[in-house]
């Protein structure tokens, strides 16, 4: 019965969509403030017949209602509930259930907390919301459904994929999921403002705070996601430059061009059209990204689906919206012409080259991933673009970007002096500089990877402490701290998060060190100052897995250190092992054991790595997310251009 309803809600939700997509747009055009007015329940309406349905897919799953297919293919009566309730969202049909609520639940909010709005804008952005409702629920409906069932329902289920039976990737999806539908907000307000003809500092208010959520979201999505590969995949990597990890790598970059574009918007009134584009594009990566997760067209170990049919009708979705939005952009030229007018030396110049920069690297990264399928559709060739040609390629770019970044956020908007501006972090240069020199020093005979990470790691963070410090004035009343505007802040830790991240990845990738030995019961190695010895290896049975777990002491410096347990799983039900590795966790740096088969001599294959610095990546990801947030919470986005609401009164349009 509970099943029957979630799939009723689901229908109810697609005729409700059809509603909010068409009736605002014809009450906006024809001055009907009747039908404008329809958006907002209608948004309401939406979210909550989908909260309902996606309700009933988690209570399937909970219960193991194997009447259901989809929790016949995902679940098993033995599975811990965690597992259950992620594998609801672990797969593809339910990930497009959970998809379609993200995207009502941000239009829900718009009509809730977007009173500010003049009422034909917010009508067009709910419409725009809709028609995407609308869309992904007849996709969903017609080539994805989770509600079918079982003819002959079986005793049990067939369990979810155990690399997916995770806490990192329980809570990776949603924080995927979030800042990918995030941009959705971005497309919708960008599209209505094409439609109506108008984009002003007031419309970068507005847009600006929808950007950052989605990127804060993203960027903790991203980070969850490196995290789980990390520790679970056990190779001992925390970046693979997969197809999927770029898919949602590039609406990332993108989403960072359009917030720092739309400050430029915001403060003067310049980069109409270039904001416009990337608010289109950023939200059009994420769809690319969709694609390439459900399409098949390229194999992933992320993929959801390998369905040519269900490909072609994202393709579709996004021709349709894409290419839409981007012959409305070119009709719609003359709407965005700029006004202010800047200097080659000046803040302006600083976010354009920081949006080239973003952008330039985004279309690399898309060019890697894409490259095999235009090889194997034109050329028929089959060949792969590894991690050689991501770092050769993109690395550069992200350099460029670190060396500017603390220069372009203090230099002067219109017109500034350069010179003028460097001496100001003439001491976060030096310190950094001295850092490296440091580094340089003590890592003898070794690559500059690691030190020129630990310069741009510093400059980015002594950087954004001297530009907080900066906006004191000449009298350096530290109690002002505490009234900056929390952007200000914000940036503080968005830019110094970056900084950290950049010295996490450059140290781990020259720094790191690997051994792969076979090893008996009591031996020992070593990987200086650390000393490893391989104690027992012992069948141990979980609540639906077998285990060959090892246990394996570490001293340093001959006393003992830690212990840690390595495991190889296997999932009865799935018929899949996966391998657990044992991580050491501390600040500078990581002990990393995987243990392996058993050789034919008794021994056991073990691996072990070294890894300086890796929580560094996450810990700057974290600040970074916190940054956001920090951001969001600043009383100028809650006002969310105030000044717009006073000269148009509410009701009244806003031609």
């Amino acid at each position: 019965m509970i099943t029957e309803f979630g799939h009723f809600a689901l229908i109810l939700a697609f005729l409700v969509a059809c509603v909010q997509a068409v009736a605002p747009l014809v009450g906006a055009h024809t001055n009907r403030y009747g039908l404008m007015a329809l958006a907002a329940p209608a948004a309401t309406a939406q979210v909550t017949l989908l909260a309902a349905s996606f309700a009933a897919l988690t209570y399937a799953f909970v219960t193991s209602d194997f009447t259901v297919r989809l929790v016949v293919l995902n679940s098993h009566s033995l599975k811990p509930m965690l597992y259950k309730i992620s594998g609801v969202w672990g797969n593809h049909e339910g990930s497009m259930l959970l998809w379609v609520l993200i995207l009502a639940l941000f239009g829900a909010f718009a009509a809730w907390f977007g009173n500010n709005l003049p009422q034909k804008l917010k009508a067009r952005v709910l419409a725009v919301q809709g028609l995407l409702g609308v869309a992904f629920l007849a996709f969903i409906l017609f080539t994805s459904n989770p509600f079918l069932r079982m003819e002959i329902p079986p005793f049990d289920g067939q369990d979810l994929n155990p690399l997916l039976q995770d806490p990192g990737l329980a809570f990776h999806p949603p924080f995927l999921y979030l800042g990918y539908v995030g941009l959705s907000m971005s497309f919708s307000f960008a599209v209505a403002a094409l439609i109506e003809g108008r984009i002003d500092a007031a419309w970068a208010r507005w847009v600006r705070p929808w950007t950052l959520a989605a990127w804060m979201f993203l960027t903790i999505g991203i980070a969850l996601g490196s995290w789980w590969a990390y520790y679970e995949l056990g190779w001992g990597g925390f970046w693979f430059w997969d197809p999927v990890e770029n898919a949602s790598f590039m609406p990332w970059l993108f989403a960072a061009a359009l917030l720092h574009s739309a400050i430029v918007v915001e403060k003067r009134e310049s980069l109409k059209s270039w904001t416009i584009l990337l608010a289109i594009l950023a939200f059009g990566y994420s769809l690319l990204g969709t694609f390439i997760v459900r399409s098949g067209v390229i194999t992933s170990v992320h993929a959801f689906a390998n369905d040519p049919e269900r490909g072609v009708f994202i393709l579709a979705i996004f021709v349709l919206f894409v290419g839409g939005a981007l012959t409305l952009f070119a009709a719609r030229a003359t709407a965005m012409e700029a006004r202010g007018v800047f200097s080659f030396v000046s803040r302006e110049s600083a976010l354009v080259a920081n949006n080239i920069l973003l952008a330039v690297s985004s279309f690399v990264v898309f060019i890697g991933t894409i490259w095999p399928l235009i090889a194997e559709l034109f050329f028929n060739r089959k060949l792969s673009v590894g991690e050689p040609f991501f770092n050769a390629a993109f690395t550069p770019f992200m350099i460029v970007l670190g060396l500017l970044l603390p220069i372009g956020a203090m230099i002067p908007w219109k017109r500034g002096q350069i010179f003028l501006t460097i001496a100001k972090l003439k001491w976060a240069f030096v310190l950094a500089v001295a850092l490296a020199g440091l580094v340089w020093t003590m890592q003898t005979g070794k690559s500059l990877q690691g030190p020129i990470g630990l310069f741009l790691g510093a400059w980015l963070v002594f950087g954004a402490l001297v530009d907080l410090v900066s906006r004191l004035g000449r009298t350096r009343d530290f109690s002002r701290l505490l009234r900056l505007p929390r952007a200000d802040w914000g940036k503080f830790f968005a830019h110094s998060g970056l900084g950290i991240t950049m010295f996490g990845v450059a140290g781990l990738m020259a720094w790191d060190q690997e051994d792969i030995r076979v090893v008996p019961i009591g031996g020992s190695w070593d990987m200086a100052p650390y000393s490893f010895t391989l104690d027992a290896v012992e069948n141990v049975r979980g609540p639906n897995y077998l285990s060959t777990m090892a246990t394996v002491s570490i001293n340093k410096d001959g006393e003992p250190y830690a212990t840690v347990y390595p495991e190889k799983r296997n999932y009865p039900v799935a018929k899949m092992p996966t391998t657990e590795a044992a991580i050491d966790y501390h600040p500078m740096v990581d002990l990393y054991v995987v243990i392996g088969d058993r050789q034919d001599d008794g021994g056991w294959a073990v691996r072990t790595y070294i890894k300086p610095l890796a929580n560094w990546i996450w810990a700057g990801a974290i600040i970074m997310g916190i940054g956001g947030l920090i951001s969001l919470t600043d009383r100028r986005y809650r006002l969310a251009a105030g000044a717009r609401k006073n000269a148009v009164p509410q009701g009244t349009p806003a031609e």
